[in-house]
C-alpha cells in the first residue's frame, strides 16, 4: 500500500488532468476529483481509478493533498467559501496546493482561510503548458509558509523540472503576473513584426530564422511564430487567459502608482480578441489583428485551423 499522500485535484481540465496523470504516473493515489463541469471530473477520474464528486467537500475528505485548478479569483473565492460547501469543510491537517493564476491577494487570502480551518495552503504558478504538466516538467513558482513547502516539496519535484521557492503567500503570484506580462507583451510585438513583414511581402519562414538570430529572439517566437504565420491557434495559454493576465499584472502597477504603457497597450490587443469572439484562441491568435490579409474576417467566423 502507498505511504504518499492521496492527491484530490479540483478544476480537471487539461492542465489539472495532465497533472494528475503524472502525479499517477509516478506512484501518487489520485483519488478525488471535482469540476464544475461533472463530465469533465469522470472522465479524468477514470484514468487515475479516482472517484469524481459534485461536492467540494468530498474532495478534501477523500484526499490528502489538494491541488487546485480553476479559471479567476471568483473560483478562488467560491471554492474556499467560509460557508457551504468548501474544500475548507473538514479540512483541518489537508494541504491546498493553488496552480492557477490569479492574484496574489486572494493567494494571501485562501492561506488565511485555510489556516483558521487547521490547514495549509501554498500558491505553486506554473509558468509552462500542457505538454509539460504531462510530463512532470513545469517551472513551478512557489509561495506561501516555508515548512508546508519543505514538507510537500518531494511532490512537487515529480511535478517540475525547475521548483523555485519565491517567498510568503502573494509573492509568486506577482512574479507569475510579470513572467505572463512580459510573454504577452513578447507575442504581441512578435505579431506586429510578422504582420509587418506579411504586409511587406517578405518570406515569413526566412524573417523569423532572422529574429531568431538577433536581438528580435524570443521563447514566444519558439513556441508562437509558425502558428502565427500558418494561422494555426490551437489553445495552450488562450487569449482570454492572456487579458486576465495582463490586467493582473496592471493592476499591481496600480498599485505602486506605475505606468506600463506597453502592458496596457498590450492588455488591449487581447480584450479586443474577446470583443471580436477571439477569445478562445491561443494567444498566437493575436496575430489576427495583425496581417493586413486577415482583417475584416472576423465579422462571421473564426480563422479556419482555430
Amino acid at each position: 500500500m502507498s505511504t504518499l499522500p492521496t492527491i484530490g485535484i479540483v478544476g480537471a481540465g487539461r492542465m489539472g488532468a495532465n497533472i494528475a496523470l503524472r502525479l499517477a504516473d509516478v506512484g501518487y493515489p489520485v483519488t478525488a476529483y471535482y469540476d464544475i463541469r461533472p463530465e469533465a471530473a469522470r472522465v479524468a477520474a477514470a484514468a487515475t481509478r479516482g472517484t469524481a464528486y459534485t461536492k467540494l467537500a468530498d474532495v478534501t475528505a477523500n484526499a490528502d493533498v489538494i491541488i487546485t485548478v480553476v479559471t479567476d479569483d471568483a473560483a478562488m473565492d467560491r471554492v474556499f467559501a467560509e460557508n457551504g460547501d468548501s474544500l475548507l469543510e473538514g479540512a483541518k491537517g489537508k494541504i491546498f496546493v493553488n496552480c492557477a493564476t490569479v492574484t496574489p491577494a486572494i493567494h494571501i487570502e485562501v492561506q488565511r482561510r485555510a489556516e483558521a480551518r487547521g490547514a495549509h495552503s501554498l500558491e505553486a504558478c506554473m509558468a509552462s503548458s500542457i505538454p509539460q504538466a504531462r510530463q512532470g516538467t513545469l517551472y513551478l513558482m512557489v509561495g506561501g509558509r516555508r515548512d508546508v513547502f519543505d514538507t510537500i516539496k518531494p511532490m512537487l519535484e515529480k511535478m517540475s523540472a525547475s521548483l523555485r521557492y519565491i517567498g510568503e503567500a502573494g509573492r509568486a503570484a506577482q512574479v507569475k503576473a510579470l513572467v505572463n506580462m512580459v510573454m504577452n507583451i513578447n507575442t504581441a510585438g512578435l505579431a506586429e513584426g510578422l504582420g509587418l513583414g506579411d504586409a511587406l511581402g517578405l518570406d515569413l519562414a526566412m524573417l523569423r530564422e532572422v529574429f531568431s538570430q538577433t536581438g528580435a529572439n524570443s521563447r514566444v517566437l519558439e513556441t508562437d511564430g509558425e502558428d502565427m504565420q500558418n494561422r494555426e491557434h490551437d489553445v495552450y495559454f488562450s487569449a482570454e487567459h492572456a487579458a486576465k493576465d495582463s490586467g493582473i499584472a496592471l493592476s499591481l502597477a496600480g498599485d505602486v502608482d506605475l505606468a506600463l504603457p506597453l502592458a496596457q497597450a498590450t492588455f488591449e490587443q487581447f480584450e479586443r480578441m474577446k470583443a471580436m469572439g477571439l477569445g478562445q484562441l491561443d494567444k498566437s491568435g493575436v496575430s489576427e489583428l495583425t496581417f493586413l490579409a486577415r482583417h475584416g474576417q472576423h465579422a462571421s467566423k473564426q480563422p479556419t485551423n482555430a
